[in-house]
């Protein structure tokens, strides 16, 4: 028995050794390592949030949600041709993405719509902004319209994706098998070499998976990620908000790469159906980032959309 214990012992030590040495998680996110970080920090209730604001500062603010792990660069280049514009644009990072704080907290909608609040409280932004949500920010905007109404001016769904009972629920359901399969089961390394199938002609963005795994360097981030699998799979569906949102007029627009893998084109039609005034942008030869792909096409027709909008 003792031998047995013995050896038991040795394979645990082996085994948390191992956890440690090909944890990718091996910086504190500290303001040491937030010194690199562009843009500004404000703290809010669940803590501190980093975000960029660029353009004029009485230009018309426009307010960029991301997708679901990509930090706020994924708005390149259009946050700064809209900034070039006139515009007031803001991006900034989710909880528990690129530089903002990863709390232990349930990641569900209602927390996504109080980071957003406090947000644009913090930056005095009380009237109507126009929200753009990218792919989950879709799913992000859709809630805080329906909760905040008063706050929107328009809506700008890029390839956006929703809450509905027929996404699957994590398949990680505990902790310890989430982070055995993200450190030992390559996880880690999957999230960021997929990040690759967002695009149309991949080769054109090399360095797109080096920008992604600089997060995945600090402590929490997995956790966090998991958390947000396990508030999407609880929340509530949002058709109901979609049809609130037709019901409303409210100004909409909707661009989508015709080669989307991850959300294809044919999840406009639902969109269009619940919301009758959107207007329709597909875009050729982009995948499900057509303002990467496609630049000038998708900055040419946001631009008109938000100068024909009348708060």
């Amino acid at each position: 028995m003792r031998h047995l214990l013995a050896l038991l012992l040795t394979i645990a030590a082996l085994v948390v050794g191992a956890y440690v040495l090909l944890d990718p998680e091996d910086a504190a996110l500290d303001n040491a390592a937030r010194a690199r970080a562009p843009g500004q920090f404000v703290m809010l209730e669940d803590g501190l949030t980093h975000f960029e604001v660029a353009g004029a500062d009485s230009g018309r603010p426009v307010v960029f949600a991301a997708g679901f792990s990509v930090p706020a660069y994924i708005w390149d280049p259009l946050y700064s041709m809209l900034a070039d514009s006139g515009f007031r644009v803001i991006r900034y990072d989710y909880f528990g993405r690129g530089w903002s704080d990863r709390p232990e907290r349930e990641y569900t909608q209602d927390f996504y719509v109080r980071q957003l609040t406090q947000l644009l409280d913090s930056l005095g932004i009380r009237g109507p902004v126009d929200l753009a949500g990218l792919s989950f920010g879709g799913a992000a905007i859709t809630s805080f319209a329906d909760r905040h109404p008063e706050r929107i001016g328009s809506l700008i769904f890029v390839d956006p994706s929703f809450v509905a009972p027929a996404r699957p629920r994590s398949r990680h359901r505990s902790a310890l098998a989430w982070n055995l399969h993200m450190v030992f089961g390559g996880g880690t390394d999957d999230m960021a070499t997929g990040q690759m199938a967002d695009f149309l002609h991949p080769e054109n963005y090399p360095d797109w998976v080096t920008r992604y795994r600089e997060q995945q360097r600090f402590r929490g981030t997995r956790a966090a990620i998991r958390a947000s699998h396990l508030g999407i799979a609880t929340s509530e569906n949002q058709m109901p908000q979609l049809r609130r949102i037709g019901a409303s007029g409210r100004p909409v627009l909707l661009v989508w790469g015709r080669q989307d893998r991850i959300v294809p084109i044919a999840g406009s039609d639902s969109v269009i159906a619940a919301i009758p005034q959107t207007v329709f942008v597909p875009v050729d030869s982009a995948g499900h980032l057509p303002h990467i792909e496609q630049p000038d096409a998708v900055v040419a027709q946001v631009i008109r959309f938000l100068r024909g909008v009348r708060d």
